[in-house]
């Protein structure tokens, strides 16, 4: 039987790995999300890569420029991506040094801290990436409108 004293420590142990298993949840489900939009970014660069092929010189340029900002916004994701897999490994190490501190008896106080700290501040970075190649996609958006689209005035409330 174990001792309760060797109990309570693992509960303890235990307790400290779920917290971050919620965090490693949430990167989880924006990786589905950036992968998602990645896709996206991806065949819509390919399909206007197809369109030039068939344009004009003259009729080249909007397409053109939409074509850099496509990869502006694939890099972008590309770069949340990997700032949200980092995040996701730094978590994954938290909870084990967690378990491994526990084995060993060893102080990981700090090492877990920093490990957490680390972890949320890379999920942060990846987070400003996301918002920044939302906010490109939605500059896209506005430029693809006609200028007469643009100028209306919001319809009015009922």
């Amino acid at each position: 039987m174990v001792p309760d004293t060797q109990l309570q420590d693992i509960t303890r142990t235990i307790q400290l790995a779920i917290a971050p298993v919620f965090l490693l949840t949430a990167i989880g489900t924006s990786l589905s999300v950036l992968t998602q939009r990645l896709a996206r970014v991806v065949d819509r660069a390919r399909s206007v890569e197809e369109q030039l092929k068939h344009l004009m010189p003259v009729e080249r340029p909007p397409k053109v420029k939409e074509l850099r900002l496509l990869e502006r916004r694939v890099r972008l994701v590309g770069w949340a991506l990997s700032a949200s897999v980092l995040a996701a490994l730094l978590v994954c190490m938290l909870i084990g040094v967690a378990f491994v501190g526990y084995l060993f008896g060893a102080a990981i106080a700090s090492v877990v801290a920093v490990l957490f700290i680390a972890a949320v501040t890379v999920f942060m970075l990846a987070l400003l990436f996301f918002l920044r190649e939302v906010f490109l996609a939605i500059a896209m958006m506005r430029f693809a409108l006609p200028p007469e689209v643009k100028q209306e005035p919001p319809p009015a409330a009922p």
